[in-house]
């Protein structure tokens, strides 16, 4: 085995932990924000999909991603299968991965994926079938995430280009975002949505996962160094700007636009901070964050208005976040990139002569794979749907997902009497109707 250089490899695994945290930090930010009675299917949807693309990642995801990355003979467009089930990276480090094992390389890149994947879930709240999420999960992993990872960050043709996507603005948050929209749209609207009101079932869940959101996003964000440095120190630091200024304007937005500033205001705008700052970073000054993050926390409290607008039901605002926000990160990075440092990557406008170059390069990103995201999760959605069906019947849907689809509940909602059974073991049917009325 090569030199290994421990300081980084250290870092890169407590970064990799951190990102994996994020996935259940996710599962209660989303379960928050979700009804009593589809809690439970809300946060398994997220914790699925670290069981379901860990086995995919192993099998050919890294492969797929990451196989023969920087060889000039390699695919643009997709990996091969080299490092199948990541066998040939026990005994090598690269320099090209920081001096740190390969493994910790490909387990930092699994929770990019697996997070990825659990962010789509939001749209479709309350009407999804558990199996067939499962199902679009793993095909989805394999036909878009694998392959886009690739292009931007496998030595693939958006990485020859010098499209810059330091932590996934692109590869995570566009991805997921226009993949949440087409399955919104395949799906369709929830009974009774928009006249019926839908709100947040647990402000607190929603805080405490955007705090494990934005504890884990250092790792995500600083992590992609894949050292330690001060370009490291750098996205860490507008990591922290870009959240709380996000935070900061959205609650603004609301306080002059509707009278109050809330707390589901807090959670999202510093999530769309998050998202916006992903992309960028590593190449831009603290300053930039600040801006980045107003522009976020603005736009995006804006956006999540978008759904009523235009009639699609995006339950729990990804669309409106994760694909606004990503898309304000990256092209940003056109006019405010200061700090290039691979081959092909150029300043942006403001200091660069070849900036209006890397401007083109950071919306052809975003567009090339938002559609392709959008048409290949549409179509799988179709396929799924058209075969063992995507939505839960209105029965089940209106008396809960969670009793439907896991024959569970969250919280013990029947009347306490003395001799009076707990939802825990009561009958399904007498949950169904106490959940009902939830």
């Amino acid at each position: 085995m090569d030199k290994i250089d421990t300081g980084s490899t250290a870092w890169m695994i407590a970064a990799t932990a951190l990102v994996l945290l994020m996935t259940p930090g996710l599962a209660f930010f989303y379960g928050g924000m979700t009804r009593a009675k589809s809690v439970l299917n809300m946060m398994m949807m997220s914790f699925v999909s670290m069981i379901t693309v860990t086995v995919l990642w192993v099998l050919f995801g890294h492969s797929l991603a990451f196989d023969a990355a920087g060889n000039e003979t390699v695919n643009k467009f997709v990996g091969g299968l080299d490092a199948w089930g990541l066998q040939s990276l026990i005994t090598t480090a690269t320099s090209d991965e920081g001096g740190m094992p390969s493994l910790t390389f490909s387990a930092f890149q699994l929770t990019f994926a697996i997070i990825t994947v659990a962010l789509i879930s939001g749209a479709i709240a309350d009407r999804a079938k558990f199996g067939a999420w499962v199902v679009f999960g793993g095909l989805w992993a394999t036909l878009v995430y694998f392959p886009v990872a690739h292009w931007v960050w496998g030595g693939g043709w958006l990485t020859e280009l010098g499209i810059e996507d330091f932590a996934g603005g692109t590869v995570v948050h566009i991805n997921a975002g226009a993949a949440a929209l087409a399955l919104a749209l395949v799906l369709g609207k929830r009974k009774g949505w928009p006249k019926e009101p839908m709100r947040p079932h647990n402000l607190p869940y929603v805080l405490l996962g955007a705090a494990l959101l934005w504890f884990g996003w250092f790792g995500f964000n600083a992590g992609s160094e894949l050292a330690v440095d001060g370009t490291a120190a750098l996205a860490f630091i507008n990591t922290q700007i870009a959240a709380a200024v996000a935070a900061g304007a959205w609650l603004l937005v609301e306080k002059l636009r509707d009278g109050h500033a809330t707390s589901l205001g807090a959670a999202s705008g510093a999530v769309a901070g998050l998202v916006a700052i992903t992309p960028a970073c590593g190449f831009v000054d603290p300053w930039a964050a600040v801006l980045l993050g107003v522009l976020a926390g603005a736009a995006c409290a804006y956006a999540v208005g978008l759904k009523y607008k235009f009639g699609y039901d995006d339950s729990l605002d990804v669309v409106g976040v994760h694909l606004v926000g990503g898309v304000i990160g990256a092209v940003a990075l056109g006019f405010l990139a200061r700090y290039p440092f691979l081959d092909g990557q150029e300043q942006g406008v403001l200091y660069g002569e070849h900036g209006w170059r890397q401007l083109g390069l950071q919306v052809l990103g975003p567009v090339v794979v938002g559609l392709y995201s959008f048409v290949v999760s549409y179509i799988l959605g179709k396929v799924i749907d058209m075969t063992m069906g995507f939505r839960i019947s209105e029965e089940d849907e209106v008396n809960g997902i969670d009793i439907a689809a896991h024959a569970e509940s969250a919280y013990d909602l029947a009347p306490s009497h003395s001799g009076t059974a707990s939802s825990i073991s009561a009958p399904v049917s007498d949950i169904k109707k106490v959940e009902a009325d939830a």
